[in-house]
């Protein structure tokens, strides 16, 4: 009883600590902002069919308009078996999410002049002299140039993907090692194409975290810390989850062979551990309004609540589509990839939901997905923990009703 009731004072601590957070941003009522009241709550009513169809244990959204937060819902459970509800202070494995706070580190330090985007990765990172490009049924052959910043940022270094049968059998990733000893293992590993010939999404986020401990001359995680997440107020966005907050944490869940939801572990060593690696790919949890401050700041062009991280010419820049034409072609034209490791709608008519041109975001392979769309002030935090990540198509239904609520 007494730990049943520890428990919940933590969560109500936590919930008024997260609250507190979003509060900071100002709240709105959705006409206020020409949001549509009714459309949102048929949002969240797609989201409580999901959960009694048993397609999700739960779920987090938020929807920001004109700098407003106009809609922050939480519906069902973060953990089925101690039916714990989700909040909006419920911890989630953003996965790939992180790529983008990575991306904005290493162009906080791009304006100091720490390091060019045309520069070689080997000039920081000796280790990258001297990689080699896979040949089918031949010898790896030397590439034809080197890996540049720009190229990690962009996915275009010939890198390959962490869950990728190459990557596995070499061992390349493991939460176990620190950055230097991942940085030795994925140099010793073969590209898959020479730089710049393909977009190729990778492990080269992981690559610029390393990068930014030797521009900044501090680990990763303080940097992200001190630099980003303190002045956002991201006070529940960390590379593992401590005992304090291990309560607020969201199982994931897989769909049962029989139905239903059981849950499953992605990884070896849980995020409920220290592990050595500070992933800049994949490494990081987060809470909804966290991560809406971050988007909200990425909108308002690199400033939030007086505290600027990037001019507003660099984050123009990061959100813009910045691969090479014949490769954005190779991806069929409707999406881009920025220098923030954002996918950018190039052609809205190519997607098979609505967007704006221009429009960019990314998710995670746990249940995560933001989107932000400068045309109509908007940003979208969705998050929930499954795999599959998007249970019939649920983030663009999702989507499709919070554009649908945009009145103009």
């Amino acid at each position: 009883m007494r730990r049943h009731v520890l428990i919940v004072a933590a969560l109500f601590v936590a919930v008024a600590g997260a609250v507190a957070g979003v509060d900071s941003l100002p709240r709105s009522s959705p006409d206020a902002v020409a949001l549509s009241s009714a459309k949102l709550s048929e949002a969240t009513g797609l989201l409580k069919r999901f959960v009694a169809e048993q397609k999700i244990a739960g779920a987090v959204a938020a929807v920001a308009r004109k700098g407003k937060v106009a809609y922050l819902e939480a519906v069902g459970l973060q953990d089925l078996a101690a039916r714990t509800p989700m909040t909006d202070a419920s911890m989630f494995r953003i996965y790939s999410m992180t790529k983008p706070i990575t991306a904005v580190a290493v162009m906080m330090l791009h304006e100091e002049g720490r390091f060019r985007l045309n520069d070689p990765v080997s000039k920081y990172l000796p280790e990258f002299k001297d990689v080699t490009v896979a040949v089918p049924g031949s010898a790896p052959r030397r590439p034809a140039r080197e890996i540049t910043v720009e190229d990690l940022l962009l996915h275009t270094s010939g890198l390959n993907h962490r869950t990728s049968e190459e990557y596995r059998t070499a061992q390349v990733r493991s939460r176990l090692d620190s950055l230097p000893q991942f940085i030795a293992k994925i140099a010793r590993a073969p590209l898959m194409e020479d730089p710049g010939t393909r977009y190729r999404y990778s492990e080269s986020p992981t690559v610029l975290g390393r990068l930014v401990e030797i521009w900044s001359g501090r680990p990763f995680d303080e940097f992200l810390t001190e630099r980003v997440f303190k002045p956002l107020g991201m006070s529940d966005t960390v590379f593992w989850v401590n005992p304090s907050q291990r309560a607020r944490l969201t199982t994931v869940y897989t769909l049962a062979p029989g139905g239903g939801l059981t849950p499953t572990e992605i990884e070896a060593v849980p995020f409920t551990e220290r592990g050595a690696l500070k992933e800049g790919a994949v490494g990081l949890v987060s809470t909804v309004p966290d991560f809406l401050r971050f988007s909200q700041m990425l909108l308002n062009r690199g400033e939030l609540n007086g505290r600027r991280l990037l001019r507003a010419s660099t984050v123009d820049r990061i959100v813009s589509n910045g691969l090479p034409d014949a490769i954005l072609k190779s991806r069929g034209g409707a999406m881009g990839w920025g220098l923030g490791n954002v996918n950018v709608v190039m052609n809205p008519g190519g997607l098979n939901y609505p967007a704006n041109r221009g429009e960019y975001g990314w998710d995670g392979s746990a249940g995560t997905i933001f989107w932000i769309d400068p045309e109509l002030e908007l940003v979208t935090v969705l998050m929930w923990q499954s795999v599959p990540a998007n249970p019939d198509s649920l983030r663009q239904r999702f989507k499709t009703l919070v554009h649908d609520a945009v009145a103009n």
